[in-house]
């Protein structure tokens, strides 16, 4: 099992919040010319509550006072709305403001008259967005309760529709930040950032723990891959560390095989095909609400999902690199050099890939298929290709088809790495200035993949043992590249190696030959 406990850092917008403002009441906006009005209304809903918090009343005295504090204001759950107040269709005019001026469609506009011929009921309610129509006259104690039960419960349903498209909409966002992870380490740094996100919380204060489990083995059985914003814990100290009660809600879902919902805290459980549990624990300091833990319950599935994909993605990665190498190394020990060689080979080309200015996706596929720059040594013969003294021109040309036959023999490959890896074998032979082999192919027109291998074959064979010669000492290769540079090799990627020569010493240092 894979683990992790965070404490979340988030990107830099700040985390979005619903549609009512203040969390611990319900703002309504009282638009009256008459102060009896408020004072009976604040009188009447004085103990009002409804969701467990209460009233806070706002007064307005015109249409222009309230439409101002409309203009500053988002926040309004319910308006209690006056026709005649300036002018007599004042509380009328408001309305078409608010609603089609201001786009405001979430707060339950209540229309309430003392002088209903100045606004008949049907005609008002058929021409204007309105929530609800009252003659104040009829407007009892327990009626005005009633009302403000409907309208509110409107308003908290809307802001949570609204609310919850906003989450879906980031858990979209958050989905598409998974499926670009090319590593576990990648994947864990994104469920950090993005946790708190989702929530739309302020980052320190959520706790999360990730974790992944063959369903056949027991609940602590797992191995870390990061632990409160640190680096991946290679061992399995980093379980230590976990909070008990953390550990505990694992097990208890591990061993009921389904998510559970608790007021502090969630933690959500999904299986995927191949028999692989993933348990995705979440807290925070405050209680989680009902929508939080059906978004969570979402979340903890696509990031199951985008897990399996990127382990198999790391696995097939780890697959194709391994017979690469196998490969590579196959035909150095044909020609009887050691496998380091290989090693050296990608380990260069990366190098020079990124300095050169190349994304880690490009370099990475060039360190992967690199190694099969002499693939097609296979076609040669041994008497050529083993030979210790200087080939005749007969036999050079025999050595020259390797690259030909290498290229034959990957490109029909449909597989990215492959398909690079034909290029280069096709390529690692040109030269900067036209004079290499098999096409003669000059400056440009020279693909980087083929550029960057040629220079690093020759940088570590020159600096290596051969059975046509000894190692070069390290002065006389660099000689030897400041001299091709333009000719041989394209002079950007030499001066790249000669001004990081320490680290391409040092890789070289790290993977020596076997008989060293």
């Amino acid at each position: 099992m894979a683990e992790t406990l965070f404490k979340f850092y988030s990107e830099d917008d700040e985390p979005e919040q619903p549609e009512s403002q203040d969390e611990h009441c319900w703002r309504v906006l009282v638009i009256d010319d008459e102060d009896d009005i408020h004072e009976i209304t604040r009188l009447v809903l004085s103990s009002f509550e409804f969701d467990n918090k209460p009233l806070k009343f706002i007064n307005a005295y015109s249409g222009e006072e309230a439409k101002t504090y409309f203009e500053q204001h988002n926040d309004i759950a319910v308006a209690l709305v006056d026709v005649v107040m300036e002018t007599n269709n004042a509380g009328l005019e408001l309305i078409k403001h608010v609603r089609n001026v201001q786009q405001n469609t979430f707060t339950r506009l209540i229309l309430r008259t003392g002088q209903p011929g100045e606004a008949p009921e049907e005609s008002v309610i058929r021409d204007f967005d309105i929530n609800d129509y009252k003659n104040k006259t009829e407007l009892t104690s327990i009626k005005l309760k009633s009302l403000m039960y409907s309208a509110l419960r409107g308003y908290r349903d809307l802001c949570t529709i609204k609310y919850q498209n906003k989450s879906l909409e980031r858990l979209i966002s958050v989905t598409a930040h998974f499926v670009e992870c090319d590593t576990l380490h990648q994947f864990a740094e994104v469920l950090l950032a993005q946790t708190a996100h989702v929530l739309t919380v302020e980052p320190d204060t959520v706790y999360c723990c990730a974790a992944t489990n063959t369903v056949y083995e027991e609940a602590d059985n797992y191995e870390i891959l990061a632990l409160s914003g640190e680096e991946p814990c290679p061992d399995q100290q980093c379980k230590t560390r976990i909070p008990a009660p953390i550990k505990q809600a694992l097990e208890d879902a591990h061993n009921s095989k389904q998510s559970i919902h608790h007021h502090d805290y969630f933690v959500g459980y999904y299986t995927s095909s191949n028999n692989i549990e993933h348990l995705l624990y979440v807290s925070k300091q405050s209680p989680l609400e009902r929508h939080e833990h059906r978004l969570l319950e979402l979340f903890a599935n696509n990031i199951a999902i985008a897990y399996e994909r990127i382990r198999l993605r790391e696995i097939s990665r780890e697959s194709q690199k391994e017979l690469s190498y196998i490969l590579g190394e196959a035909v150095e020990k044909r020609s009887k050099e050691t496998g380091s060689h290989v090693k050296r080979v990608a380990l260069f080309s990366h190098l020079l890939a990124i300095k050169y200015g190349l994304s880690e996706y490009e370099a990475e596929v060039i360190k992967l298929a690199s190694p099969l720059h002499d693939v097609g040594k296979i076609g040669i013969p041994d008497r050529i290709l083993n030979k210790t003294s200087q080939l005749d021109d007969a036999e050079w040309e025999i050595m020259k088809t390797h690259a030909q036959l290498g290229y034959e023999i990957l490109r029909k490959s449909k597989n990215d790495i492959i398909k690079v890896g034909a290029i280069i074998a096709h390529q690692h032979h040109e030269k900067w200035d036209g004079t290499g082999y098999p096409n003669q192919l000059k400056e440009l027109e020279i693909s980087i993949e083929g550029r960057i291998s040629a220079l690093a074959d020759v940088f570590d064979a020159l600096a290596s043992s051969r059975c046509y010669k000894p190692p070069w000492p390290t002065e006389k290769v660099i000689e030897f590249l400041k001299q091709n540079s333009g000719k041989h090799f394209e002079p950007k990627l030499v001066n790249i190696l000669l001004n990081n020569l320490d680290a391409f010493l040092a890789i070289r240092d790290e993977y020596p030959d076997e008989d060293e």
